[in-house]
């Protein structure tokens, strides 16, 4: 960011929001040009977020995708597993949703849920999180050894401002929905949330798929910040085209409008 841009920030820190909307305008634009261009050389993309409760990874994810092509941006927010999936590999559930060639693939949390809620909240035994710490980081290499890019974003919330999201989410009827259940009963766990973080850090973060920390206290600059990150981080050029003209429409010839009495909606606005 410019320090032109920079001295349109507030006292506070904040982004004032003509700067961030005019800065994530032009991140549209460049995410354009590389969904054409993985499109083009059939790149296949991977894109992780873990993070907090309340860390804003759905709204970054949605600045991510708000202006490209759901056919190529994909979002995976796989639910609990089911019956048969708990029997399989852990893993293996993941597996089928990594990107085919010409797709980016988000995972709004992933196969990280062992070593993070799973393990806070006693859905499985520190066996099967020691196994998957040491599992992981093979099966990462096997993807990125496959030529599939591969990122790993971790947000970073502090508790005063997760509070303050949470909070936020219990009166607003537009996202109540974001306060389940499991929320309420791991927001008093922190520290253990933070040691199982720690842990998985060390046990993950590879050379071939190191993680990225993102500090989203300040949404709307942790957005730009990833956003940025991500056209940095997958090579990409800007493809050639025509100039687009409209072409003429045709003559109405013998065309008439039906009369038929369709169900129009009331106009309450």
């Amino acid at each position: 960011m410019t320090d032109a841009k920079k001295d349109e920030a507030e006292a506070n820190g904040k982004l004032k929001r003509k700067a961030y909307e005019r800065e994530l305008a032009r991140l549209h634009v460049e995410f354009v040009k590389l969904q054409l261009w993985t499109v083009h050389k059939g790149l296949r993309v991977c894109i992780v977020f873990e993070g907090r409760d309340g860390a804003g990874k759905g709204g970054t994810i949605k600045a991510m995708t708000e202006r490209v092509s759901p056919r190529v941006f994909r979002v995976v927010a796989l639910p609990a597993p089911t019956e048969r999936e708990k029997s399989q590999m852990y893993a293996q559930r993941y597996i089928p949703h990594l990107p085919a060639a010409g797709e980016v693939v988000i995972f709004d949390r992933s196969w990280y849920n062992r070593a993070g809620v799973e393990r806070v909240m006693g859905f499985c035994t520190e066996e099967e999180v020691k196994r998957f710490l040491q599992m992981i980081p093979g099966v990462e290499k096997a993807i990125v050894d496959d030529g599939i890019i591969l990122l790993k974003y971790w947000l970073e919330v502090g508790p005063e401002e997760q509070t303050r999201r949470l909070e936020s989410r219990i009166d607003d009827g537009r996202k109540i929905w974001k306060l389940s259940d499991m929320d309420l009963k791991s927001y008093s766990r922190w520290f253990d949330y933070s040691r199982a973080r720690d842990e998985m850090f060390v046990a993950t973060d590879t050379s071939w798929a190191p993680w990225y920390v993102v500090h989203s206290d300040n949404k709307r600059r942790a957005r730009l910040n990833v956003l940025s990150h991500v056209l940095g981080k997958i090579p990409y050029e800007e493809l050639p085209h025509a100039k687009v003209k409209l072409p003429k429409r045709q003559h109405r010839g013998d065309y008439k409008e039906l009369d038929y009495p369709f169900r129009v909606i009331p106009e309450v606005f």
